[in-house]
C-alpha cells in the first residue's frame, strides 16, 4: 500500500472530495467487472444505489449493472464527470490521457492505485485527482 505523504501533493483535498460527490453526475468506471464479488462491481452498484449514473467501461463485457459496456472512455459520447480507475497502476497513464481528451472533470483512482506522473498531468490539464482512496468509503463516511 502506498505512503500516504507520497500521495499528498497531488491528491484531492477533503473539501475537494466533497464537491466531487455532492457535484459529480455520471461516473465512468473503467475496469469495471461483472463479477458481483469484485470491489469494482461493489463500488459501482453502491454508487448506482445512490444516484449516480454508471458507465461501465470493460472491453469483455456488454453490459454490467445494467448499463451498456464501452470498450474505452474515448466511445462514451456523454460528458464524463469521474472516471474511477480499477486497473494496476501502469494502466493508469493511459486512462488519465483518454479522461483529459474526453473532458473528464475528475480522475479517482480507487484503494491501492497511486501514479504520481499521470496525476500530475491531470492536475495540469485542470482536472480533481484522488489516489488510494476508496468512492464507496468516502461516500458512505459523508452520507
Amino acid at each position: 500500500m502506498p505512503d500516504e505523504s507520497e500521495v499528498a501533493a497531488v491528491n484531492a483535498k477533503p473539501a475537494e472530495i466533497d464537491k466531487i460527490l455532492e457535484t459529480a453526475k455520471i461516473i465512468a468506471v473503467v475496469g469495471l467487472s461483472e463479477k458481483e464479488d469484485r470491489p469494482s462491481y461493489q463500488v459501482a452498484r453502491y454508487m448506482k444505489m445512490n444516484g449516480y449514473r454508471i458507465i461501465p467501461v470493460n472491453p469483455n463485457a456488454e453490459e454490467i449493472l445494467n448499463e451498456k459496456s464501452y470498450r474505452s472512455l474515448d466511445e462514451i459520447k456523454e460528458k464524463i464527470d469521474v472516471v474511477d480507475i480499477f486497473r494496476k497502476p501502469e494502466g493508469v497513464p493511459e486512462i488519465v490521457e483518454a479522461a483529459i481528451r474526453v473532458g473528464a472533470r475528475t480522475v479517482w483512482m480507487q484503494d491501492g492505485i497511486v501514479h504520481n506522473e499521470a496525476a500530475e498531468k491531470a492536475r495540469r490539464a485542470g482536472l480533481y485527482v484522488v489516489m488510494n482512496k476508496c468512492m464507496l468509503r468516502e461516500h458512505r463516511a459523508r452520507h
